[in-house]
């Protein structure tokens, strides 16, 4: 036997084979389906339940609407008596209604101004306090924010009553000021005005904490980049905080005009249960059409009216939630 045949073979090491493709898991058609049903399956209580609470109203409403429903035929002894687009005729043919509108509109407006500025306002002077005084805001908000409607109203009730009404005599106290005995509900703009403060009192702490949580998703750096170039603070507000916080004002603006034409229980309370004519929004004026007069077809007429009329806010705010859900 040879040299050469004596030496130890090197050892090869084995080859290991390469890995099988990663194939794509598909799921089995029957699966895919349960999942997708999973969410129907979910929210299909909360979607019956919305059914019933909202469905047979709204159905009822716009039943009524199209009849001459009174008295008679609340208590069965006439048959409701269909009057086509009589009731819309009639109501769209009164100016009282024009004017009513006109008012609503332009209460509405007001209060979504003075609640969007004041809560904007607010918000932005949380940001520059210390953690203790922003506790103590917030606190305040909550608190005004969870107080009933009717507990609120009977507290702005007495602030401005004329007789014993606290702001009267903390007014007259200024020179050349002497409210003392005035009635601020003698004129239909100024108790509007009183109920506008109400109403914008309780809409304002949402605004706050929902714009507070927006201010923190604004970057510093892009705010101190501005400063550095010479920025103002308005200019740093206009060019970098308001547009990263347009999608949440549009949200809120919106939710305030639905929320500020629905007003219903701040008029209604604060005039006892019998608003003057020039109190009368779409809310109460259709109340009274309904209850008062007892014309409930009538009064259908014109909630339909109001609800046609909040289509279109409706419509922006859903298509500002379905950017949103883009968005993210």
């Amino acid at each position: 036997m040879s040299a050469a045949d004596t030496t130890t073979p090197a050892k090869v090491p084995p080859v290991r084979p390469a890995p099988p493709p990663r194939a794509t898991l598909r799921k089995p058609p029957g699966r895919r389906t349960s999942s997708s049903a999973t969410p129907w399956l979910l929210l299909a209580p909360c979607l019956l339940v919305l059914l019933l609470v909202m469905g047979y109203p709204l159905v009822r409403l716009v039943t009524l609407s199209f009849q001459k429903f009174g008295q008679s035929q609340l208590w069965g002894f006439q048959p409701a008596e269909s009057v086509g687009f009589g009731n819309f005729s009639q109501v769209l043919g009164d100016s009282e209604f024009w004017q009513v509108t006109l008012r609503t509109v332009l209460f509405a407006a007001g209060a979504v101004i003075f609640t969007m500025v004041a809560g904007m306002l607010i918000a932005l002077l949380l940001q520059r306090v210390s953690g203790w005084v922003k506790t103590l805001v917030n606190i305040a908000l909550v608190a005004s924010w969870g107080m009933p409607v009717v507990v609120a109203t009977t507290l702005f009730k007495w602030l401005f009553d004329a007789d014993y009404g606290i702001l009267n005599a903390l007014l007259s106290k200024l020179p050349g000021v002497d409210l003392i005995g005035h009635n601020w509900f003698a004129s239909g703009p100024q108790g509007l005005t009183v109920i506008m403060l109400l109403v914008v009192w309780g809409a304002v702490p949402f605004v706050v904490i929902t714009l507070s949580a927006g201010l923190t998703q604004v970057p510093q750096e892009l705010e101190e980049a501005a400063r550095l170039d010479g920025a103002g603070s308005w200019s740093v507000f206009r060019y970098v905080t308001l547009p990263i916080l347009k999608p949440v004002l549009v949200m809120l603006t919106t939710l305030s005009v639905i929320w500020d034409m629905g007003v219903f229980p701040q008029v209604f309370v604060m005039r006892g249960g019998h608003p003057e004519p020039e109190f009368q929004l779409l809310t109460t004026y259709s109340y009274d059409r309904a209850f008062v007069v007892n014309d409930y077809g009538q009064g259908s007429a014109i909630a339909l009216i109001t609800v046609v009329l909040l289509l279109g806010v409706v419509a922006v705010y859903m298509r500002q939630m379905l950017k949103i859900g883009e968005v993210e």
